[in-house]
């Protein structure tokens, strides 16, 4: 029994030995050969790919509203970020849009919705990954224009005072007017070529615009520097069709009409991205 358990021993000692004479052979063969680095994964040049879609929406609405446009955008390979617009006032709203842009690298198609366009005018500005702005039945202010200024140049609009509610609200350390846009007038004026529950749901979930975003001058325009295209809404009762028309030759912007309301990015979400994917395409 003994004789047996010292062979045993014996044997597993050889084996062990021999496995150990292996590796340090096929250690001291491979000093040399490189070592392979770990796999990383590759990341695209932003500048040379596609850009990144920004949308902004506007005044008594929210990023839903871009929902088939953007979809429409991401089946053709685009990123797309949709940025909830805070509605405070135009240079508070300016300065918050411009501190995201700033965090996307690779070129950017900055596209907005009413109200929104204000912003993005002064958000822009000076930003070289800005390559396109994309103005939706938007307004476009020159320098030192507040946008309750531009919606009075021409007749036609239904959001007056009279369409208006009006909400104090406080902050803690401050306050200020919200408006809303009354039930009874919001589809005439706003959605008139949604169905009525989507118009109904729409109304009841608005976003408030601040009163003082409405006085506020706007500053440096992008538009000076940036290629800018303009879908106007030929049925509008937002801003009138003949504003729409002035601002956009105003800014140089490359037109497109569309039979559409006001909310042209919800009515007709296939031509929307039609005017994005051409800005796109300009701006790669």
């Amino acid at each position: 029994m003994f004789r047996s358990s010292r062979r045993l021993l014996a044997g597993i000692a050889l084996t062990l030995v021999a496995v150990l004479a292996a590796v340090l052979i096929t250690s001291t063969s491979q000093a040399g050969a490189p070592v392979a680095e770990p796999h990383r994964a590759a990341h695209p040049d932003p500048v040379s790919g596609r850009p990144t879609v920004v949308m902004l929406h506007g005044a008594w609405a929210d990023s839903s509203g871009w929902y088939d446009s953007a979809e429409i955008l991401r089946s053709r390979g685009f990123d797309v970020m949709a940025v909830a617009n805070p509605l405070r006032g135009l240079t508070s709203d300016t300065a918050y849009v411009r501190s995201v842009l700033e965090t996307i690298e690779g070129p950017v198609v900055l596209v907005a919705h009413s109200y929104g366009g204000a912003v993005i005018t002064g958000a822009a500005t000076g930003l070289p990954n800005v390559r396109a702005l994309v103005y939706v039945a938007a307004f476009v202010p020159d320098e030192g224009e507040p946008v309750g200024a531009l919606n009075e140049l021409n007749p036609g609009s239904l959001i007056n005072e009279q369409a208006l509610l009006v909400r104090p609200f406080s902050t803690g350390t401050g306050g200020g007017a919200d408006l809303y846009i009354r039930p009874e007038i919001f589809r005439e004026a706003f959605a008139a070529d949604l169905p009525a529950r989507t118009a109904r749901l729409m109304q009841m979930t608005q976003r408030p615009l601040s009163a003082a975003a409405l006085g506020e001058p706007s500053g440096t325009p992008a538009w000076r520097t940036i290629p800018s295209w303009y879908l106007l809404a030929t049925q509008d009762r937002t801003i009138p069709p003949a504003t729409q028309q002035f601002m956009a030759t105003r800014a140089g912007s490359t037109i497109v009409r569309v039979r559409s309301s006001h909310v042209a990015m919800q009515s007709q979400p296939e031509t929307t991205a039609a005017v994005v994917l051409a800005a796109a395409r300009a701006a790669r």
